[in-house]
């Protein structure tokens, strides 16, 4: 045999038992039972959903036993759905550090006192009306001003005064130190 022929086959039979190994270690690990661990995760999947679904039929038959109530029974919870959480100053206070009164459009940032003459001169005199007001109605009221309040970006008032309105003092100056004049 030549020392040539023998180095080949040094470096080809490793490699050919590597091939091998690596074909049967793969299909050894295809081929173990996995059907047992699937089959224990569908069936609590099975349990949860048959859990869910008799939680939505205990929900459908209090809706339905509920529908029966008198249309006065209906429109007065249609009515309190509505209604506002009432003002707590010193909740906001709380917060804030200083008094603020109710519908004081000044604590939204970015409203100062001319502003909020502005804008109480257009009929937004209310947390609640401003939140209801669109970004256009605010900015149609800073153009009433002139050309001086056009530096001002109404963008987050109606928001922040939903956050009023609502009473969450706290997530409002949250949102007020995260944005520095109502920018990031």
């Amino acid at each position: 045999m030549n020392f040539e022929t023998m180095n080949i086959w040094c470096w080809l039979i490793p490699l050919l038992v590597g091939v091998i190994c690596g074909i049967l270690g793969y299909l050894i690990g295809k081929s173990g039972n996995t059907t047992i661990d699937n089959s224990a995760e569908i069936k609590i999947l099975q349990d949860k959903n048959a859990k869910l679904k008799a939680d939505l039929e205990a929900c459908y038959k209090k809706a339905s036993a509920s529908s029966n109530l008198g249309a006065s029974a209906a429109s007065f919870a249609a009515g309190a759905a509505v209604a506002s959480t009432p003002f707590d100053a010193a909740a906001a206070k709380a917060v804030f550090g200083k008094t603020i009164k109710q519908d004081d459009l000044k604590v939204i940032e970015g409203i100062g006192p001319k502003i909020e003459g502005m804008f109480k001169d257009s009929g937004i005199k209310t947390w609640k009306a401003l939140s209801d007001a669109s970004v256009a109605d605010c900015q149609k009221v800073l153009d009433t001003g002139g050309k001086r309040y056009q530096i001002h970006d109404p963008a987050s008032w109606p928001m922040q005064a939903k956050m009023c309105y609502e009473g969450k003092w706290a997530e409002l100056f949250k949102w007020q130190e995260e944005h520095d004049h109502g920018k990031l």
